[in-house]
This record gives structure tokens, C-alpha cells and sequence, in this order.
């Protein structure tokens, strides 16, 4: 049994086979742990792309609104911008933070 082992371990393909996969696995820059990594990062890509995906739509929605009703105009610059007209005055109310 034991003389066994130490021929399949003096076996120069086996020897070089198992190298071979601990330097694939481990040791390669693309290793699992890398592969492990970029999956990540092209899933949190991906999350993103659908995110920005929806405010594009969100945007060219209210950009039409903008464009053909000018009290919707009006309320965003009120809204948004803290816009006013003559005579009138602002008071922006803050909430206070936890601490």
C-alpha cells in the first residue's frame, strides 16, 4: 500500500498534474477567488445598470411634463430649486438628526 503511494507520488505527470491545478486554483491571476470577485462586481454592475436604467425613464418623464405644462415648470423650479416670486418669502423647514 505504502509503495503504492510513493509511486503514484514519484510519478512525474501526476506530480506535475497536481502543480499544475495548485497553481490554477491558487496562485493564477485568475484564480477562484478572483473569479469569485469579478461575479461580484459584474452583479453589482448589472444591479446598477437596471437602476439607472429606471431613472433614465424617471427623467425623460418629467422632462416631458417640463416641456409641455409650465405650472409643472413652476412647482419643480419652487420644488427643487427654491425658486420664488417677487414678494414672497421661503422657509425651508429642516428636520433635526438623531443623535
Amino acid at each position: 500500500m505504502i509503495q503504492k503511494l510513493v509511486s503514484i507520488v514519484k510519478n512525474k505527470y501526476y506530480l506535475t498534474l497536481v502543480v499544475f491545478f495548485v497553481w490554477m486554483m491558487f496562485l493564477d491571476r485568475n484564480d477562484f477567488t478572483s473569479q469569485y470577485e469579478y461575479r461580484q462586481k459584474l452583479s453589482q454592475i448589472h444591479k446598477d445598470q437596471q437602476y439607472y436604467k429606471e431613472e433614465i425613464i424617471k427623467v425623460k418623464k418629467d422632462l416631458k411634463e417640463l416641456s409641455t405644462d409650465p405650472e409643472q415648470l413652476e412647482k419643480f423650479a419652487r420644488e427643487k430649486y427654491l425658486m420664488k416670486r417677487d414678494g414672497e418669502d421661503i422657509f425651508v423647514i429642516v428636520p433635526e438628526e438623531e443623535k
